[in-house]
């Protein structure tokens, strides 16, 4: 009988564990053909961003970055260079800053204008002070890419990851994860890699 009482106790308590991990379990965001929910963040120069405001775009490079990931430092200049490359193309770059600043305080709003203003930055650079976008995109790192293309039926994600496969050296790149995506649904072709890992920090929340 006691034997019974543990098999049964034992059962009860993998049953609580298991509709406990269900329902603390983290959202993991949108998926290749998800149509992205629009967003309005502050930018840095105190105005407010969103997609919509891009009415001629014909899609989006969004990227979760900050200041103080050394990953994202790598990359600073390869983004500035994709804005420069595809926002005249019709898709333009819209950073988003996605960690909490009270235990990153190098990621503040100050903190992203003076960076912004060093590295020459020529995106909006935005600031998701509550952080309530990113986990809708399901972003985990900085850097964390998202390719979408603007469609009758909203914005469609069409691209998830890295932005290329060398985040150590931009010269040593044989796939340009980001370039391949843009430019295929520039050819109205089908993006090649859709999805990839994100090499990065965490988030921090």
């Amino acid at each position: 009988m006691k034997n019974v009482f543990k098999i049964i106790s034992a059962g009860l308590l993998v049953l609580f564990i298991s509709a406990f991990a269900v329902k603390t379990a983290p959202v993991s965001g949108y998926k290749i053909g998800d149509v992205a929910k629009d967003f309005s963040l502050k930018n840095i120069d105190g105005k407010m961003v969103s997609m919509a405001d891009y009415k001629d775009a014909k899609g989006f490079i969004i990227t979760f970055t900050c200041n103080t990931c050394p990953y994202a430092v790598m990359y600073e200049d390869r983004i500035i260079e994709l804005n420069k490359k595809y926002a005249p193309k019709g898709y333009p770059v819209i950073a988003i800053m996605p960690n909490n600043v009270a235990v990153k305080p190098g990621d503040a709003l100050p903190e992203m204008k003076k960076r912004a203003e060093e590295k020459g930055f020529n995106f909006p650079y935005l600031i998701d002070a509550k952080q309530t976008v990113y986990p809708k995109f399901g972003a985990t790192k900085t850097p964390h890419m998202f390719v979408l293309e603007k469609t009758s039926k909203g914005n469609v994600v069409k691209y998830i990851g890295a932005i290329d496969d060398n985040y150590k050296d931009a010269s040593a790149v044989t796939t340009k994860y980001v370039e391949d995506a843009v430019n295929a649904l520039l050819s109205g072709k089908a993006v090649p890699e859709t999805e990839t890992k994100a090499i990065g920090c965490s988030i921090k929340v």
